[in-house]
């Protein structure tokens, strides 16, 4: 008769057996998870670490909290068979899934282990990614990928194929929901490279890290060309070149304390305000080093990331695709506490024009501020839009076009600083009060014209000059004219295409004041699924 029966006397000795019992089965299901989380032998974890890469437990162990990790389904495995895998069953099947804290607050995270079948997804594994990625959309929290592996496992064929599609719609159904991060810690092809690409921000490690479509082995076997993992898809190719990753670092120690860093920059989800912290910078701190570190002379050159430092709490900002599209600065920053978008032209790069790159980098940057609540704060300094044959036949309309929609479609509260020149339609894209910046400000070095006066006293005074019997002298009047006329710095105010001329060291004060009375803004639209936006 069996000890669970009802009917059996509850003597001294039965009511000790099913507790005896249940100490042995708590036993073996120990020594399984102690086997699920040592993985699969010293030697593999050996291997990984002379590969210059952690372990995916020490990974989750700097990611998260200490003692905060919850994993799920660690005792998974698949149900392949053929080619060996039936022989090959290990626990967690390659990728480890679960939930924690980072600085107190709720994050899921899944991890490849490439110690076994070097990261692949197969079914097993795809099917952990999509649990987890849906507790991660109901639970309304970020959710951050730690990609390490050799993309689908070739063994299982189409299943594993139908896994990445799996984790690829809900990448998509996630976007704009909840924040989503992917950190590059190994060599990663084909699904394991688009779906990054799919998700907010990718972090990418110097050296061990590479993103590829198709690696060094088919390219050489299609196009006989020869290159190598690195020079294909390494951090500084996708940094600098193909605008894939948005942030590089040294090594991973560094690369996940920076995760965490901008964590805790993003709300939670959609719904939510990012996370405010108490600011020690006085919000009224006057910026009297402004004043020095932008010349009024539109022509000279200076770096504007000291100006955003400045601005700033505590001089504490992330740059988004620092590497990339650098005539353009996107940054992430705190003012009076609170998380605010950056987009400032940079006069150091290309005197701070606008190009197909850094349309395209800055429209990004701001629709992921609109998406997650977080204000934009744009600082201009442009001179237009980069001339020439090669942006024009590159698109320059369409991707110049795509920064125009990404600010008219915004309804995040919106500022515009203006420090010095603003010409033609970069001025416009730049959010003017014309596409529906909230508030728009400008320094007293302001220009804000079609164009230079060199060029405009060109255009508009060709004939007489031309006509002058000093053409030289003729030119240089007429360009001071038409500057005293349309490009001194209140022309745009008495017109009420600018709130207010400012004294640059009020800056800071004048953004935090602003934005604290546009923190309950509401902009309705009209009813529609979604606009159509350029490509």
């Amino acid at each position: 008769m069996s000890v669970y029966e009802v009917d059996r006397p509850a003597t001294e000795a039965t009511a000790a057996e099913p507790t005896a019992h249940l100490r042995e089965l708590t036993t073996e299901l120990a020594a399984r998870r102690d086997l699920a989380t040592a993985g699969p032998g010293a030697a593999a974890t050996d291997a990984q670490h002379r590969r210059g890469r952690l372990t995916v437990r020490e990974r989750l162990q700097l990611l998260f909290d200490a003692g905060t990790f919850t994993e799920i389904e660690t005792l998974r495995r698949h149900r392949a068979t053929g080619f060996g895998l039936e022989d090959r069953r290990p626990y967690t099947d390659g990728v480890v899934t679960g939930w924690g804290l980072v600085d107190g607050r709720r994050v899921f995270a899944y991890a490849h282990d490439f110690r076994i079948f070097g990261g692949a997804l197969g079914e097993a594994h795809a099917q952990k990614i999509h649990k987890l990625m849906d507790l991660a959309e109901a639970a309304g929290a970020p959710l951050v990928s730690l990609n390490d592996g050799a993309g689908a496992r070739i063994q299982e064929g189409i299943s594993a194929l139908a896994g990445y599609g799996g984790i690829f719609q809900r990448n998509v159904r996630s976007s704009g929901v909840i924040p989503q991060i992917s950190v590059m810690l190994g060599p990663c092809a084909g699904g394991a490279a688009y779906s990054p690409s799919l998700t907010d921000f990718v972090f990418m490690v110097r050296s061990t890290s590479q993103m590829f479509v198709t690696g060094p082995d088919v390219v050489r076997a299609v196009t006989g060309e020869q290159v190598t993992h690195e020079e294909l898809g390494g951090a500084e190719v996708h940094a600098a070149r193909t605008g894939v990753a948005a942030f590089v670092h040294d090594d991973e120690e560094t690369c996940l304390a920076e995760v965490r860093y901008l964590l805790s920059l993003l709300p939670a989800n959609n719904r939510e305000m990012a996370p405010e912290l108490a600011a020690e910078d006085p919000v009224d701190r006057r910026c009297e080093a402004l004043l020095d570190l932008v010349p009024a002379e539109a022509r000279r050159s200076y770096d504007v990331r000291p100006v955003i430092a400045e601005i700033v709490d505590d001089g504490d900002f992330t740059e988004v695709h620092e590497l990339w599209a650098p005539n353009v600065v996107c940054a992430l920053a705190r003012l009076g506490g609170h998380s605010v978008g950056i987009v400032a032209n940079q006069p150091a790069v290309y005197a701070g024009v606008l190009d197909i790159e850094a349309s395209q980098k800055a429209a990004r940057f701001v629709q992921f501020c609109d998406a997650f609540n977080i204000p934009l704060v744009t600082l201009v300094d442009v001179p237009g839009f980069l001339p020439g044959v090669d942006q024009e036949h590159g698109g320059i309309i369409r991707h110049g076009a795509k920064l125009l929609y990404a600010y008219c479609d915004a309804t995040v509260p919106r500022i515009q600083v203006i420090l010095r020149k603003a010409y033609g339609g970069a001025y416009i894209v730049m959010d003017s009060r014309s596409i529906g910046c909230d508030l728009s400000y400008a320094w007293p070095s302001n220009e804000i014209a079609v164009m230079g006066a060199e060029g405009a006293a060109g255009v508009v005074f060709r004939k007489q000059i031309a006509a002058a019997d000093d053409p030289e002298a003729t030119r240089t009047r007429l360009i001071e004219e038409y500057r005293a006329e349309l490009m001194h710095p209140y022309y745009a105010a008495e017109r009420g295409l600018v709130d207010d001329v400012i004294d640059p060291a009020d800056t800071r004060k004048v953004l935090i004041d602003a934005l604290a009375m546009l923190r309950a803004k509401h902009r309705g639209g009209p009813a529609r699924k979604h606009g159509n936006q350029p490509q």
